[in-house]
């Protein structure tokens, strides 16, 4: 059963806690991609906020739809996009059902540099809402991310953060953070994070990385951040849910798919 965190009104689900490659990895027939324990099968990374009966997404990774109908998510509201690498964007398309579903456009939030990308990649989803066609298509607004922004009624507040050179962000909800991809947290970003009780952040691997966040790396940006609990995600096949969880201190885990945290 997942592991809960009861501390209000808000629910984080992790549809995907896997790399770009995912989990597991074509060809591949080492421990964790022939693993038997399900906590080792793990699809592009994504997570679903829901509060007030509303449901956010952060990323749209290539197995959206699959991650949806597997663990029941029905309904999304609108969309926030930390960066725009492949394996965080390539299932936007699939949010036309949702389209369908709720019967109007859904706003998705991106700052400048990615919702570019978003619109190169998917102009088709990007049209007037109100031009009538038969193509059955997702029918987006874009909204832009320039400072602390409300969806749904409750403020986001981006978080920037370093992915290799590449500059990706995060995001604080009330007591709650998504630091996904990340190899450097500036400290004007640590300041940000001050209070958070749940936080969820990039935990690769054991072993060093230029882009990501190595597991000993995660374990040392959680205690300088001081949350109540750290779900690691963004994880390789070269770390073992089980046996990595016994070597990590209580407060700080690995994430799994389907992974439900009540905040």
């Amino acid at each position: 059963m997942p592991y809960n965190v009861r501390m209000g009104d808000m629910e984080l689900l992790f549809l995907g806690t896997g790399t770009s490659a995912g989990i597991p990895m074509i060809g591949c027939k080492c421990e964790v991609c022939t693993s038997a324990d399900p906590r080792d099968k793990r699809t592009r990374p994504s997570a679903l906020l829901s509060y007030d009966g509303k449901r956010i997404l952060i990323d749209s990774t290539p197995e959206l739809r699959i991650q949806c109908v597997t663990h029941g998510v029905d309904m999304v509201d609108a969309v926030v996009f930390t960066h725009a690498h492949a394996d965080h964007i390539m299932g936007l398309d699939d949010v036309r059902r949702f389209n369908v579903i709720s019967g109007r456009p859904m706003d998705v939030w991106a700052n400048a540099r990615t919702m570019k990308s978003l619109q190169q990649c998917f102009s088709y989803a990007f049209l007037d809402p109100s031009v009538k066609t038969t193509v059955f298509r997702p029918k987006l607004l874009s909204r832009l991310i320039e400072g602390p922004f409300e969806v749904e009624g409750r403020t986001w507040t981006p978080v920037p953060l370093l992915h290799g050179e590449v500059h990706v962000l995060g995001f604080r909800v009330g007591n709650v953070a998504y630091c996904t991809d990340v190899s450097h947290i500036p400290d004007a970003s640590y300041k940000l994070l001050e209070g958070v009780e749940v936080l969820v952040l990039d935990g690769l691997q054991f072993k060093p990385h230029p882009t990501h966040f190595s597991v000993q790396e995660a374990v040392a940006a959680a205690e300088r951040i001081g949350a109540k609990q750290t779900w690691l995600t963004h994880i390789t096949h070269g770390t073992t849910h089980a046996e990595s969880n016994r070597q990590l201190p209580p407060h700080v885990q690995l994430a799994y798919d389907g992974l439900r945290i009540e905040l």
